[in-house]
């Protein structure tokens, strides 16, 4: 009997998917649901600024014309129930503790906290006072510290870079879900 070879035949070109994602359509680009969703969070953050103390100044020096926190997408906001992100200026006292507890807990998933100041991240000059906290860390969990004392503006411009970023790395690692 004859030994039955294939050629090459006919094959069917690839489809625009497959070459969309080997890269070689221009102007395409893919992600997953979760980058885009981040990519939208990170560039739309709306802040519960909480001052407490001298930081508050700087902090409020941030949203003016000089540094304008408006053209990171970053608008103040002065409810927690539509606030995705909260920034701790200032001396964190015990009795302070459980309105930022109770503020955090009424802010909407995903939510990150921002500690500004020597103060707001570990007690500052007030480090062994009766009545200071050491850090609002251990009232309430912080993604981003921004040291200073106080801090200036281009600081806390910059947390709010990394903060930034955390949230797209956050993205990759939970797998685009």
């Amino acid at each position: 009997m004859a030994e039955v070879t294939l050629g090459q035949g006919n094959r069917p070109a690839s489809s625009l998917l497959d070459r969309t994602l080997s890269g070689m359509v221009p102007g395409v680009i893919t992600t997953t649901t979760g980058q885009l969703f981040a990519m939208a969070r990170k560039s739309s953050l709306w802040m519960l600024s909480f001052g407490l103390a001298c930081c508050a100044i700087e902090m409020i020096s941030t949203y003016m014309a000089h540094y304008d926190f408006d053209r990171f997408g970053v608008v103040t906001w002065p409810s927690p129930r539509q606030s995705d992100v909260m920034i701790v200026a200032g001396t964190v006292v015990k009795k302070m503790a459980d309105p930022i507890r109770l503020l955090y807990e009424q802010m909407p998933e995903p939510k990150w906290v921002i500690a500004m100041g020597s103060c707001a991240t570990n007690g500052g000059p007030y480090y062994r006072s009766y009545s200071v906290v050491m850090g609002v860390d251990h009232v309430i969990p912080v993604d981003v510290y921004v040291p200073g004392c106080p801090p200036r503006p281009e600081a806390l411009l910059y947390g709010i870079l990394k903060l930034q970023e955390k949230i797209m790395q956050d993205a990759k690692e939970s797998g685009g879900k």
